[in-house]
């Protein structure tokens, strides 16, 4: 897959797992994921969150006939982190033909918990797009 042009070049996220069932990626907080007090903005956090589920779910699927998209994301901001570099899990909970349930955590380099998410995703197939 090509990340150019897209959120996640511009949120300089990168994969460091990417399986079925599992994809692991990290984001750096720095200008383009601060918010205007300094610290990590929560919308970024959110971003990582649903782009590991959509990676994760696009790899457990059949695409040239189906596509998926986010249906419903939450997230808890756990703690606050002004530099560094963040560490996105996500694990797939529920598989079904039309929706997966992803759960996200996101820790720093301590392992300390900032975020947690969960993302549902639709499957939805290409012929009825």
């Amino acid at each position: 897959m090509d990340y150019k042009n897209s959120l996640i070049e511009a949120l300089g996220m990168e994969f460091i797992e990417v399986g079925k069932g599992k994809v692991i990626a990290t984001m750096p907080v720095n200008e383009q994921t601060r918010q205007p007090l300094g610290y990590l903005h929560g919308g970024a956090s959110v971003a990582l969150a649903e782009t590991v589920a959509s990676i994760g779910a696009s790899v457990m699927i059949d695409l040239e006939k189906e596509i998926c998209f986010g249906l419903e994301i939450n997230a808890n901001h756990i703690r606050a982190k002004k530099e560094g570099v963040v560490t996105a899990v996500a694990e797939v909970l529920h598989r079904g033909k039309t929706t997966m349930v992803w759960d996200i955590k996101i820790k720093d380099e301590e392992d300390q918990l900032i975020c947690v998410s969960r993302c549902t995703m639709a499957i939805v197939p290409k012929n009825r797009l």
